[in-house]
Formats: structure tokens, sequence, C-alpha cells
């Protein structure tokens, strides 16, 4: 639900959810960790859900989108 409330954050319109059971195959929870990734490959991700979400928005918003 985190996600979600960035994106109605960033672009500004409440998502229409829609709740239902778990499905097969739904992931209750998880835990992220790249510290593998970070020691194997060098690679450290540096933005935050909240940051990452406002670029992406940009983005989205811009003639840079092809959707659009």
């Amino acid at each position: 639900m985190d996600f979600i409330g960035e994106l109605e954050a960033a672009y500004g319109k409440k998502a229409e959810k829609v709740f239902l059971p778990m499905q097969q195959g739904d992931v209750y929870q998880t835990y992220a960790d790249t510290s593998l990734l970070e020691h194997d490959m060098g690679y450290r991700p540096h933005w935050t859900l909240h940051d990452g979400i406002a670029e992406f928005m940009k983005w989205y918003k811009s003639e840079k989108n092809p959707l659009i």
C-alpha cells in the first residue's frame, strides 16, 4: 500500500481500489535484502520509494512518455 500511496500522492488522484482475498501465488509479506547485490555486483540502490515515484511521475507526465 506504500507504493500505491506514493503513486496517488505524486499523481494527485486517489486510486480506485478493489480488495480481493489472497490469490494463488500472492505473497503476503516480503523483506527486500540487497546486500548480496551490493557485495557481488557493487550496486547499491540510492533512490527512496518517494523520490523514485516522483521521478517516474515526471517522466510519465512528460512528452517523453510514448503512451501519451
